[in-house]
């Protein structure tokens, strides 16, 4: 819709030829500025001007609001707030987090932005006692006041303990301690992996009570023992060390020392988080802790295979005393050749006595050379004997077999073979009939498949033409329907160009940048213009600024003009206000 301009207006591009500035003129309207907040009195009718009126000024429900946050937000400014965590679900979906702080008589709301909260070092826990460090501010569409936390610390070690105390029921709970996930190290490991720092004197208190008892080959893991990047460390060495292949490259511990001096108890908290002590149950090597000294506890302890007072006896429980192991072996052998001797010597005593109650040989094979002499008597008569059995059965059959047995069962055949010769043919003749009788069958079903085929493709014919016809009217249809839509479109676009705007007798005035100018106020003395009229361009000067123009301000940099989208492909691109 095109504006005239006019004294309460907001001056438009668009602007008739015959009001547009002229050169060397300064008869540029005066710009219209903000009504000030002054209350004015009116006269009011005789009925009303007993009430009282109020100077008191209408505030908006926005800007008392507004007024509120800017008097908390001055008057606190930073903070330190103590209470426990209430009301914590994790990070929100788009990152930020929201809780409360509350003691025995009060609550306050608090959220953590999401750039600050992967920036703390104390991640927030339900029921966790903290001190909160941020600003107090004002949440206007609830009507409340809440803090924004910036840093989190723990309320003193109580807050600590109790922390603890909450994480290891947890995870207790979860079975994590149990007594049946714990293994036994081995009794002399090949290798021996260590999870410490490299720089301390652990690392060589256990290199040296290893060397004492029993050299074995040692893999150090490098890690951070205090800070905030503790437990990350600490906890991906212990999976690091249980991803290792067997037989390669680089030999995979038999089992695993975390190993750390003393410490107060926070500089012990990395060894407690909730990471490390997963991974520990996870991991499927055997492993030792080793964290602190005998008094100092943390919950790697509980979920460890084996807890060691200090590093020093993590080493004394991985291997053995090997001066004893070599005497221990060496007492071992000795009594087990004693044990031998004794064992031959008490054999040896057996088999003398045993010998001593066998009978002599003559006494063993009197009865067995007896019975053979005996049966070498009886001997040439059962030969006799059976012979004459076997002749006799010899004769009985031959008499069951002659040539007249073989000749009827000859015959018999013969006669057979006659049977199936004559009955050959009409076997013959029925077999055949037959299968003409299946021949001609199929035949008459071939000959209907075939007619049944070509009326199927008859029809299919048919039916392609009905749709080839259909198909011909549709598209004729389509193209009178998208001229039509063409035509509308291209009408459209006549009546919303500027071009149009321009023929009716209005001109656009554009500043030396080519960008549309919008008020007179704008123009000042000296500025290069550029009016456009129906039949083409114009480039004046303005020579003067408008009355009561504000100073021309600083230009700033002009952003970059955003990239256009590229007009469809076969649609002409409608013109707007800021083409040239």
């Amino acid at each position: 819709m095109v504006r005239r301009i006019g004294p309460m207006a907001q001056l438009d591009p668009f602007i008739p030829a015959d009001q547009c500035p002229r050169v060397r003129t300064s008869h540029h309207r005066r710009p219209v500025s903000a009504p000030a907040k002054t209350h004015y009195h009116f006269p009011m009718p005789d009925s009303l001007s007993e009430s009282p009126v109020s100077n008191a000024p209408d505030w908006t429900v926005s800007e008392l609001s507004g007024a509120l946050k800017r008097t908390v937000e001055d008057s606190f400014g930073h903070v330190r707030v103590r209470g426990e965590i209430s009301g914590y679900r994790g990070p929100h979906s788009s990152g930020h987090a929201y809780f409360s702080l509350k003691d025995t008589n009060a609550r306050l709301d608090a959220v953590v932005w999401k750039g600050v909260f992967g920036r703390l070092k104390l991640r927030p826990e339900e029921g966790l006692e903290v001190v909160a460090i941020g600003r107090i501010t004002t949440f206007p569409g609830k009507s409340s006041y809440q803090i924004v936390i910036e840093q989190l610390e723990f309320a003193g070690a109580g807050a600590i303990m109790a922390m603890l105390e909450e994480r290891k029921n947890r995870l207790a709970a979860e079975g994590l301690f149990a007594p049946e996930r714990k293994r036994r190290p081995p009794f002399l490991p090949r290798v021996i992996g260590v999870v410490t720092s490299p720089t301390g004197a652990v690392i060589r208190d256990i290199l040296h009570r290893l060397n004492d008892r029993f050299p074995r080959h040692v893999l150090v893991w490098p890690v951070r023992v205090q800070g905030d990047t503790c437990g990350g460390e600490v906890s991906a060495a212990i999976r690091g060390f249980n991803s290792l292949a067997p037989g390669g490259p680089i030999p995979r511990p038999d089992v695993l020392i975390v190993a750390r001096g003393g410490g107060s108890l926070e500089d012990l908290l990395g060894f407690s988080e909730e990471s490390v002590v997963r991974a520990v149950a996870d991991s499927a090597i055997p492993l030792i802790s080793a964290v602190g000294h005998e008094t100092d506890v943390t919950l790697i302890d509980f979920a460890a295979d084996l807890r060691a007072p200090t590093p020093t006896a993590a080493a004394e429980m991985a291997v053995p005393v090997r001066a004893d192991l070599v005497a221990e072996v060496a007492q071992l052998h000795a009594r087990l050749r004693a044990c031998f001797a004794r064992g031959i010597d008490r054999r040896r005593s057996d088999l003398r006595g045993l010998a001593r109650l066998l009978p002599s040989a003559d006494a063993v094979l009197a009865v067995p050379r007896q019975r053979l002499d005996m049966a070498g008597q009886r001997l040439p008569r059962a030969l006799k004997a059976n012979a004459g059995a076997h002749r006799l059965r010899l004769t009985r059959t031959e008499g069951r077999f002659g040539p007249h047995i073989l000749t009827t069962a000859l015959a018999r055949r013969r006669e057979g073979l006659a049977a199936i010769t004559a009955r050959l043919p009409r076997g013959l003749s029925a077999t055949t009939a037959a299968h003409r009788l299946r021949l001609t069958g199929a035949e008459t079903r071939l000959r209907l498949i075939a007619q049944s085929q070509r009326d199927r493709r008859e029809r299919g014919r048919e039916r392609l033409e009905n749709l080839r016809t259909r198909l011909q009217r549709c598209q004729r249809q389509q193209a009178l329907e998208r001229g039509a839509r063409l035509d509308g479109v291209a009408k459209l676009l006549t009546a919303l160009s500027y071009k149009g705007v321009l023929a009716r007798g209005y001109a656009l005035v554009r500043d030396s940048a080519g960008a549309p100018v919008h008020a007179a106020a704008g123009i000042h003395a000296g500025d290069a213009l550029e009016i456009e009229f129906r039949d083409g361009r114009v480039a004046v000067q303005a020579t003067a600024s408008a009355p009561d123009a504000p100073p021309s301000p600083s230009r700033p940099a002009r952003k970059p003009a955003k990239a256009r989208a590229a007009p469809l492909p076969d649609q002409p691109r409608q013109p707007t206000l800021f083409d040239s």
